[in-house]
């Protein structure tokens, strides 16, 4: 894992200082460790666009009928407390959880009728739109950000192109992974938790140490170090392993040579530094992000506070940084117990959040070209349970989008009046995915090799959602 940190400036050859922040892990140049992350980047020839796309993962799984499929005439029993608003556009209604989102609606995308739930408890399908265990024994299909850095990514960029910020569920379960196309394409994962605190359930705490250092390395960068001194370093490594690398017909060296060389570009070229600071952001914009009144209802020990949303800023600052993809997360929509008094702490903070995202891109001119999804890893029980909770729900699930140029104001799907079933356009995960790589300029029918060199196509399920692209 890629760490911040405040340090000593260091001096590239003109005699400018930059300050050094970056920490990531294991062998590499000048003191730096770079783990399995960066490598064999393949060409195909393709210079797509620069579109961009934010996944925001709602971990847990969001209850949908507290949001944006408000069902007033439910069973008083099974009914959601938080009654249907009006929004700006005529016919589609919200809960009044969501008063910001209301305001926007004709910007954005509801999805009430997410089918094909994994059931998992983590972010790996709303990362790749496949379950998990799909090509398994190859190691797995690829997250979306992992097939853009394979497909788009080159050592010389200044900035990586999928970097995950996301925590609790989703990083401990590595959601983001490269399955079969392995570990060069793994992504960026800076380590927030310094910024953000999101404590992890008593028995992630033992999964997460138990995945040891290929889960969580470091790299440190020696305090002023010229940048001559990086290159003759990164020189010598590659000298060094060309034995090794000969006898590697895995390509595994070739792989870490790569991420060598991004990781040498990032740290000089500033750009990354400099995203990833955001006490460099202006102060209006940062009480955007800010909710003004104080939150109500029940935060859990795992629920995110205020501050939360600042991590949406942050997803906002490396798009403009040039990143191609970032993930991000908001937590804790778990409800077993006291769902509707956790919800209204969460409900607020997510429609808050969601809105600053959505109006930032747009007053800067960027949101055509970024698109925006939140969604979680299923939906939750029409039934209240007998410690006011609802339970896991993998039958229906929903999402939020925008941005991409896509028409704003569509409510695509329904369900029943639970809303525990679809009864019109079910949407199945992949689908949406597959719309998503048509946004970011990949064709989703490309064909891509795992590590053994067998094609697969990219998404060989799902199809383009007709009125999104």
């Amino acid at each position: 894992m890629i760490r911040l940190t405040s340090g000593k400036a260091f001096a590239n050859c003109s005699g400018l200082s930059r300050r050094s922040f970056l920490m990531a892990g294991s062998t590499g140049i000048a003191g730096l460790s770079l783990p399995e992350i960066l490598a064999e980047e393949a060409r195909t020839g393709q210079t797509g666009s620069k579109k961009s796309l934010i996944v925001i993962h709602l971990d847990g799984g969001p209850p949908q009928m507290d949001l944006i499929d408000p069902k007033p005439y439910a069973p008083s029993e099974l009914r959601s407390p938080f009654a249907p608003i009006s929004t700006r556009v005529p016919g589609i209604q919200l809960t009044e959880l969501m008063p910001q989102c209301a305001k926007i609606a004709d910007k954005l995308v509801f999805l009430r009728s997410l089918v094909g739930s994994d059931g998992k408890h983590h972010a790996f399908q709303c990362q790749s739109g496949y379950r998990e265990k799909d090509l398994k024994s190859l190691g797995g299909r690829p997250a979306l950000g992992c097939v853009v850095k394979h497909l788009l990514g080159t050592p010389e960029d200044d900035v990586p192109n999928f970097i995950d910020l996301m925590q609790g569920r989703p990083l401990v379960r590595d959601s983001a992974r490269p399955g079969f196309l392995g570990i060069g394409c793994k992504p960026f994962r800076p380590d927030i938790s310094d910024m953000w605190q999101r404590e992890l359930e008593s028995g992630m705490k033992g999964e997460l140490k138990r995945l040891g250092h290929d889960h969580k390395t470091e790299l440190n960068l020696i305090h002023d170090i010229p940048v001559s001194r990086l290159e003759d370093r990164l020189t010598l490594l590659n000298n060094v392993d060309r034995f090794r690398r000969e006898l590697d017909p895995s390509g595994s060296m070739m792989a870490m040579d790569q991420f060598n060389q991004q990781a040498y570009k990032v740290l000089t070229s500033g750009a990354f530094a400099n995203a990833m600071d955001i006490s460099k952001e202006n102060q209006q914009v940062v009480s955007r992000y800010t909710p003004k009144t104080a939150a109500s209802g029940t935060q859990s020990y795992t629920s995110e506070g205020p501050d939360s949303l600042l991590k949406f800023m942050l997803a906002r600052r490396l798009i403009e940084a040039g990143v191609r993809v970032v993930s991000v997360s908001l937590s804790d929509f778990d409800t077993h117990s006291d769902n509707n008094n956790r919800m209204q702490h969460l409900g607020p903070l997510f429609d808050h959040g969601f809105h600053a995202l959505v109006t930032d891109l747009e007053s800067r001119g960027m949101l055509d070209d970024t698109t925006v999804l939140a969604w979680g890893e299923f939906g939750r029980t029409p039934k209240v349970n007998g410690k006011g909770g609802r339970d896991h729900w993998p039958s229906v699930s929903m999402g939020l989008m925008a941005g991409g140029g896509m028409p704003g104001g569509i409510v695509l799907g329904a369900t029943d009046r639970q809303a525990g079933k679809v009864t019109e356009r079910p949407i199945p995960f992949t689908d949406v995915v597959t719309t998503l790589y048509r946004k970011i300029g990949i064709n989703p029918q490309t064909m891509i090799h795992d590590q053994t060199g067998r094609p697969h196509l990219l998404m060989s399920e799902g199809n383009p959602i007709p009125e999104l692209v």
